[in-house]
C-alpha cells in the first residue's frame, strides 16, 4: 500500500465532504451554515491542493486544476462572509447567505469533479 496516495486521497475525499457539509441546508438561512466549517473546508482543500502540485501526468494537471477552482472559490465565499459580518448590523440576509452558499456551491462541483478523476484513475491502476 502506497501511503502518499492514501494520504492525497484522503484530502481530496475530505475536501469535497467538509465542502458538502458546509453547502448542506436552506441555503439562505444562516443558522445553517457556520462560518467556521466554511474555513475548515478552505484549509482542507489548499492541503489537497499542495498534494497535486508533484504530480506531472496529465490526470494530475487537471486534478491541480479542478483543486484550484475550489480553492478560489472557496477562498471568494469566505471573503465574501468576512465583508458580510463586518459590513452589517446583524446576521447575513437570506439574500447575502444565498450568494455565499451558491459560491461554495460552485467549488463543490469542482470537488466532485476532482473525486471523479480520483476514482477512475483508481479503477484504471495497473500495479507494478
Amino acid at each position: 500500500m502506497n501511503f502518499e496516495k492514501v494520504v492525497f486521497g484522503f484530502f481530496v475525499l475530505l475536501a469535497a465532504t467538509m465542502n458538502f457539509g458546509y453547502v448542506l441546508g436552506d441555503i439562505g438561512d444562516p443558522a445553517m451554515h457556520n462560518s467556521y466549517e466554511l474555513y475548515v473546508a478552505v484549509l482542507v482543500n489548499v492541503v489537497a491542493a499542495v498534494l497535486k502540485l508533484g504530480d506531472r501526468t496529465h490526470v494530475g494537471a487537471v486534478h491541480l486544476a479542478a483543486s484550484l477552482v475550489a480553492c478560489l472559490q472557496l477562498g471568494a465565499a469566505s471573503v465574501m462572509w468576512v465583508l458580510i459580518e463586518q459590513t452589517g448590523d446583524a446576521a447575513p440576509s437570506t439574500h447575502e447567505m444565498a450568494s455565499v452558499v451558491s459560491v461554495a456551491a460552485g467549488a463543490l462541483l469542482a470537488n466532485l469533479v476532482s473525486l471523479v478523476i480520483l476514482v477512475v484513475e483508481t479503477v484504471n491502476y495497473r500495479g507494478r
